[in-house]
């Protein structure tokens, strides 16, 4: 899994591009564009030393068709960590390692909104298979409101054997499925934990569920039976934040 295109859009998603200390080759700015925000914008790339170029707006779209905002920011592709990392990355913020792992999440909107999630509830890493998973581009990102830029993923080969390797380390590991046998709020989060999320319509992979500690669902109370996977991922994020907070 790599970073499919090595820009990024949107006037804020290049901003917190910037203020999370990537490496910014060079912006292209629609010529013409002004206002407060793009003021602050070219303030802080004057202040990083990060080269501005204009251009007229028919450039920018042969660069993407997506809603750019008038700003592209071309990027060093993301680097990911090693899963034995997560620990350290936990220590130095003297807190317990929280990880998610996404089991076929392949929607770009799904998998930026869930980076998003865990980088708000304090999801320490975000373990992702090499194949199979949604795409680290532009638009992930953008969705992510600027959450990959801070959130260490961790891509493996085969998710069996990196969520063996955490078990083994001593994380419990949750599943979050429809069918478990557990209300999430009844599940203990304060350890070393790993979420494993898995995609709408498949759910968690059979390998999976056989390394699960315990499997956690989300009550439904309505005429729909499901939520989409980046709000139930939200949902059960957030309580495990509040039972470590």
């Amino acid at each position: 899994m790599i970073m499919e295109e090595n820009y990024i859009y949107g006037i804020r998603a290049v901003m917190e591009a910037i203020n999370a200390g990537r490496e910014i080759d060079k912006v292209v700015v629609k010529k013409g564009s002004n206002g407060e925000l793009f003021k602050e914008f070219q303030e802080l790339c004057h202040s990083k030393k990060i080269r501005i170029q204009f251009a007229q707006p028919e450039v920018l779209d042969r660069i993407t068709t997506n809603n750019h905002q008038g700003v592209i920011a071309f990027v060093s592709k993301v680097e990911y960590i090693d899963l034995n990392k997560i620990d350290d990355i936990a220590k130095e913020k003297n807190e317990t390692p929280l990880v998610l792992v996404l089991d076929g999440i392949t929607d770009v909107r799904n998998f930026g909104a869930i980076v998003r999630s865990a980088n708000c509830a304090g999801v320490h890493a975000v373990v992702v298979p090499e194949k199979g998973a949604a795409p680290i581009n532009g638009e992930s990102v953008k969705t992510s409101a600027g959450a990959l830029h801070y959130m260490p993923v961790c891509v493996s080969k085969k998710l069996f054997f990196a969520v063996k390797t955490l078990k083994d380390k001593g994380y419990k590991i949750i599943g979050a499925t429809e069918h478990g046998a557990d209300d999430f709020h009844n599940v203990d989060f304060k350890g070393p934990t790993a979420i494993i999320m898995g995609s709408e319509d498949k759910g968690i992979s059979a390998q999976l569920l056989k390394l699960c500690d315990q499997n956690a669902k989300i009550n439904m109370y309505g005429n729909v039976e499901s939520l989409n996977v980046s709000v139930a991922a939200g949902i059960i994020l957030f309580e495990a934040s509040h039972q470590r907070h």
